[in-house]
């Protein structure tokens, strides 16, 4: 007899309520990345869906542990050049790691100064959240993992010189497996954004990497300019004010 087949989190994509959670997703993941420019990027873990399609850096590498990766690599050591990375991507990866800390801090070792990275995640303060503290299946996905807080990450980010620059909560509905009543829930989402936009079921963010004692050189005649405007005379005027006017 042959042993069943371990599960994943790409085959709890395929069911109702994993292909409602993809499509917003999807849709999170197309706006994040599309004015993302530079020379490469990187997606690290779900290999089989493609959360880079709408990003035009012309080198883009899906990598991870899964056979079906271009690149088959441990998210915890990334066989990547230190600052090298225009955009990285982590799809679910954290909370279903045992150690989620060394792979951003690889995601920021990789990335190089101003680079981007997009992260999802199942948000705990959720009825997503409540169903795994609460109910049974502990051992499948997605409820095996361990959902990270949005201000936990947040934080995370901050320590290793990230700052958050857009984001958005969304999958409002109960985590119901039929999808006739998961399509019936559909209003959910947008009282969800008016009123109780924390609660949503997963998020999407988008960081930048900030590089400490980094800062921009600007042209010397551009400092001139500056300061030769700085010091001429302001002629004063006594003409009112219009609305138009600063």
């Amino acid at each position: 007899m042959e042993a069943q087949q371990k599960s994943t989190l790409s085959d709890w994509f395929a069911t109702p309520k994993g292909e409602y959670v993809l499509r917003w997703e999807q849709a999170q993941f197309d706006s994040a990345v599309e004015d993302v420019f530079g020379f490469n990027a990187v997606q690290i873990g779900l290999p089989q869906i493609d959360l880079l399609r709408q990003n035009r850096i012309a080198l883009r590498t899906r990598l991870g542990a899964d056979p079906a990766s271009d690149l088959v690599a441990d998210s915890g050591a990334l066989p990547l050049a230190s600052g090298s990375i225009d955009l990285v991507v982590l799809p679910h990866v954290l909370e279903f790691s045992v150690d989620p800390h060394r792979i951003l801090r690889e995601a920021a070792r990789v990335l190089m100064p101003e680079g981007q990275i997009v992260i999802s995640g199942f948000n705990p303060l959720s009825l997503w959240g409540l169903k795994r503290a609460l109910g049974p299946g502990r051992n499948e996905f997605p409820w095996c993992g361990r959902f990270i807080g949005l201000v936990r990450l947040k934080d995370w980010l901050q320590l290793l010189g990230f700052e958050l620059n857009g984001g958005r909560f969304g999958c409002y509905a109960p985590p119901i497996s039929q999808k006739k009543w998961l399509e019936r829930s559909a209003f959910m989402e947008k009282a969800g954004d008016r009123w109780w936009p924390i609660a949503g079921g997963v998020y999407v963010v988008r960081a930048v990497k900030h590089t400490i004692g980094m800062r921009l050189v600007m042209p010397s005649w551009r400092s001139q300019a500056a300061r030769s405007k700085a010091l001429s005379p302001v002629t004063q005027h006594n003409h009112h004010r219009t609305g138009t006017e600063a």
